[in-house]
């Protein structure tokens, strides 16, 4: 029996899935995507899971991009569902009604970066490498890398990576902020996403959930009309018993405990 492309777990309200092809680097092909987003449907499904935490098998990869020997005998149009199955991946990853955290160690290049890129949060190791280097194989990204690259580390830069297709270190890539923490270790890594993992389970899910739609909007609606919906978003929070229970709990000086509802 092959082994599974992709590993699902969840613990304590927390659903890990682990791309799981170490020998190839975590490579990308179609059935890892497929899985990916067999998972995360999963995920999204489960009433008991409030965060996910994404990463790859081994020290050496997160992802190290798609898997080549995929685009060997395509041309425009055959290629077009893969990209297309890549781009509905992060979509569904973005557009989640729960936070996903990506855990990077080792390589995240190419699709593995744009993946990363979907996530709610991006930590990394001090091993990580991040990348778009499709322009040394003569294209381009094609998971949504020449959209959210520069909404996350701004045009001249986003410019800079694709048209180079040179890697950085996690250090770099934390200055420029395409993460937002780095770890000494793999093991620390996984430690620190696992607590942040443990802290957004214990916030309010309808809040989470309602705070994220209205983030993801920033880069899609005008100011005007992207105030208006965060304001229908602010006062539809009120109706949720968690809005009623965290109000009480802090006027009575103590932890709250939300239900989610």
């Amino acid at each position: 029996m092959s082994e599974e492309v992709v590993l699902y777990s969840v613990d304590s309200s927390i659903a890990t899935i682990t791309i799981n092809r170490p020998k190839k680097y975590n490579a990308l092909n179609s059935e890892v995507v497929k899985s990916l987003h067999e998972a995360f449907n999963k995920a999204e499904d489960d009433q008991d899971v409030r965060v996910i935490i994404l990463t790859g098998a081994g020290e050496k990869a997160f992802a190290a991009g798609a898997d080549i020997g995929e685009f060997q005998d395509k041309d425009g149009n055959t290629v077009l569902p893969l990209a297309e199955n890549g781009q509905n991946l992060c979509k569904f990853i973005e557009s989640m009604s729960k936070p996903v955290i990506a855990a990077v160690n080792g390589f995240a290049l190419g699709g593995g970066c744009e993946i990363a890129m979907a996530c709610d949060i991006r930590y990394a190791s001090t091993n990580a490498r991040f990348g778009q280097p499709e322009i040394n194989l003569g294209i381009i990204p094609g998971f949504g890398g020449t959209v959210r690259l520069p909404r996350i580390v701004g045009m001249g830069i986003a410019k800079e990576l694709v048209y180079t297709g040179d890697q950085i270190k996690a250090e770099e890539a934390l200055r420029i902020g395409l993460i937002n923490r780095m770890f000494v270790s793999v093991e620390e890594l996984m430690e620190g996403t696992k607590q942040l993992a443990t802290n957004l389970a214990a916030k309010p899910g309808v809040a989470i959930r309602l705070a994220k739609e209205s983030l993801n909007n920033a880069f899609e609606m005008t100011l005007e009309k992207n105030l208006e919906f965060e304001v229908r978003q602010f006062s539809a929070v009120f109706n949720t018993e968690d809005k009623q229970e965290g109000v009480d709990a802090f006027l009575a000086k103590r932890e709250p405990s939300f239900k989610h509802k």
